[in-house]
């Protein structure tokens, strides 16, 4: 896949089998202009090998998913979509299947966003707290859902 990409661009790295961009940041190195055509495959093999991650991208999906999010939530919502989206694949070492199915909810949550930016999140509750600073907390003893789990197993 050939994506042809006009922007500014931002390299920290010299390319080549390893990376010591992190010890100049992120600006270091700053190249602008038009890069021209850019393989995407070649993208997404390079960048695995900066990240020393070895995975099967479907790259579809993922820009499927972003485009998703980008045109019904908001266009910075895409790149932290797919962050996302793998974020939750690693934590489950999810198989390909079940990567789709994670996107496929990420999908038909942004495709069904009515949502307008400054909308308040229907879930925050504008209950009063009560104050109980005068109450004497010292000598209270609170449980631990989870106090002995380990000795139970």
């Amino acid at each position: 896949m050939t994506w042809a990409v006009t922007r500014t661009v931002t390299r920290a790295v010299t390319w080549g089998a390893t990376c010591d961009a992190a010890d100049e940041g992120l600006r270091a190195g700053r190249v602008t202009g038009n890069l021209g055509p850019v393989n995407l495959h070649d993208w997404i093999d390079e960048l695995s090998d900066v990240l020393d991650v070895d995975t099967e991208l479907d790259e579809a999906l993922v820009l499927d998913l972003a485009r998703a999010a980008a045109h019904n939530v908001a266009r910075p919502a895409a790149p932290i979509t797919t962050f996302l989206l793998g974020f939750a694949a690693g934590s489950q070492d999810a198989d390909p299947d079940a990567v789709e199915a994670l996107a496929a909810k990420a999908q038909a949550l942004a495709d069904g966003w009515d949502r307008p930016a400054n909308a308040p999140d229907p879930d925050d509750i504008n209950d009063p707290v009560p104050d109980d600073s005068v109450v004497d907390h010292t000598g209270d003893v609170f449980e631990d859902e989870n106090a002995g789990a380990d000795e139970e197993e």
